[in-house]
């Protein structure tokens, strides 16, 4: 029986043309484009000016494993971080023993060592990309964040952390932050 004028072969022969244009479209959109490399991987943590974070990029090459490569990227982009808040808490400590006077700097140093160790747990691996290469073994880039709110919500479960160093840390880090990021703008203009 035939409905609407077509026969059950003239249906699945439609059925198939459409299938094969759709994975011809794909073969050929997917094979012939470019991959453009996304902002992060060129200009590093300046593709992310007006964001409260910390970002980190790892990348590795000429690894033939790819689950030990994407490990190792993501593992630079986690250390390229620890590394900016190693600059950053210094910082915000300098300014906590400036604001106290008479504070040892034995307490302070211990501070600084809680601080960074458990801020360091809030980061987050959040992109990858995957480069080809002459010798046929990607290229892998890692983006790993640290938001400056998970920061100071770690700071607000630390054990170990006076409630006076904690409070300033809280009130202080947008400042130090930003105290920060200018210092950064200076030295890539020069």
């Amino acid at each position: 029986m035939k409905k609407f004028g077509m026969t059950h072969h003239k249906r699945n022969a439609l059925f198939l043309s459409k299938v094969f244009f759709c994975v011809i479209f794909v073969l050929v959109t997917g094979c012939s484009s470019t991959h453009r490399r996304p902002d992060w991987v060129i200009e590093g943590a300046g593709a992310f000016p007006k964001e409260k974070a910390f970002y980190g990029i790892g990348d590795i090459s000429g690894v033939k494993n790819a689950p030990f490569a994407l490990r190792a990227a993501d593992n630079q982009a986690r250390a390229d971080i620890a590394k900016q808040l190693e600059v950053y808490t210094a910082s915000l400590m300098k300014q906590y023993a400036a604001s106290k006077k008479n504070a040892e700097e034995q307490n302070i140093e211990e501070a600084t060592k809680i601080f960074t160790s458990t801020s360091l747990s809030g980061i987050q691996v959040v992109d990858h990309y995957k480069e080809a290469s002459e010798d046929g073994i990607p290229r892998i880039y890692s983006l790993a964040k640290l938001g400056l709110d998970k920061i100071k919500e770690n700071v607000e479960n630390a054990k170990g952390l006076s409630s006076e160093v904690r409070d300033y840390i809280q009130k202080n880090a947008n400042k130090a932050f930003d105290s920060l990021e200018k210092e950064e703008q200076k030295k890539d203009k020069n």
